[in-house]
């Protein structure tokens, strides 16, 4: 299988490259960053995918700055949302399968039970709207896979800004520095490892098209999480509560975020309980 990927550069689109490039998948791998492919030149698509001709494509490549978002919304939507129809109308010409990720931040966490994939969307921020409007459009096509995940970590990307908010709190604990973290914001990790792995099943199988949670199993809040990290550590932690209602962050993020992987479990594929990824992720 042919497998093009964009947003190679990121967390989830380096760890797709490892996981469809392992020896033992048997598939062919094309790489894409954004100076191989804007993936916003609907064009430029167009062009690439007839070219490579993918049996497989995989889009990794995302706009998420939450915050700079909220003035930049042409530009997020040009990439979260209107460049998704391209890759949808790219991946129908060649008769391939689309991967797509999405979000928590669709929802607007105004509740205290996991999100399931039927439960009403309600984004409260340009990012997570963007993303909303990303999921209709891959949708729209039936050999689309909607991959919705949250809290991504794992070993680090080829662009060094893109480190994620678990591996900063690894940093910070092992540098005995002060640990901000949410005591009211709660969230399932998701690791790059399992969601690849999920993936690469997911298409593989053959599992019916439509939109899944792939996050790991459980949730906690981001004090509960730094918490855990310190003890897997073995290294004492300093954290710094803080709340939705006092942070004062530019975009509204939802409180309550955590998302129920039990339609991907039914599936087939099993996600590991967040504190063994984070172990695994650590090394420990």
């Amino acid at each position: 299988m042919r497998v093009l990927v964009t947003g190679r550069r990121g967390l989830v689109g380096g760890a797709i490259v490892r996981e469809f490039s392992a020896p033992s998948s048997g598939h062919d791998v094309v790489p894409l960053d954004r100076q191989a492919l804007d993936i916003t030149d609907d064009d430029a698509v167009r062009r690439v995918v007839e070219e490579h001709r993918p049996d497989l494509i995989v889009n990794c490549a995302v706009y998420n700055g939450v915050d700079r978002a909220e003035d930049e919304p042409e530009r997020v939507l040009a990439v979260n949302a209107f460049a998704v129809r391209s890759l949808v109308r790219a991946a129908t010409a060649a008769g391939a399968i689309l991967v797509h990720y999405s979000s928590d931040f669709v929802f607007d966490g105004e509740t205290n039970a996991p999100y399931r994939e039927a439960d009403e969307p309600n984004p409260r921020s340009v990012y997570g709207a963007s993303k909303l409007l990303g999921d209709w459009f891959a949708l729209e096509y039936p050999r689309a896979y909607v991959l919705r995940v949250e809290s991504v970590f794992g070993p680090p990307a080829a662009d060094p800004s893109r480190r994620g908010s678990l591996a900063t709190m690894v940093d910070r604990i092992n540098d005995g520095t002060e640990v901000p973290v949410f005591v009211d914001r709660v969230v399932s990790p998701s690791y790059t490892a399992d969601i690849t792995h999920a993936t690469r099943r997911l298409v593989e199988a053959g599992v019916p098209f439509g939109l899944y949670h792939c996050v790991n199993s459980g949730h906690a809040t981001w004090a509960a999480i730094a918490e855990r990290i310190a003890e897997i550590l073995g290294k004492p932690i300093r954290t710094r509560p803080l709340t939705l209602a006092t942070a004062g962050l530019r975009a509204r993020r939802p409180r309550y975020c955590a998302l129920s992987n039990a339609k991907l479990v039914a599936a087939g594929v099993q996600m590991p309980p967040w504190p063994d990824a984070v172990r695994e992720f650590l090394g420990r």
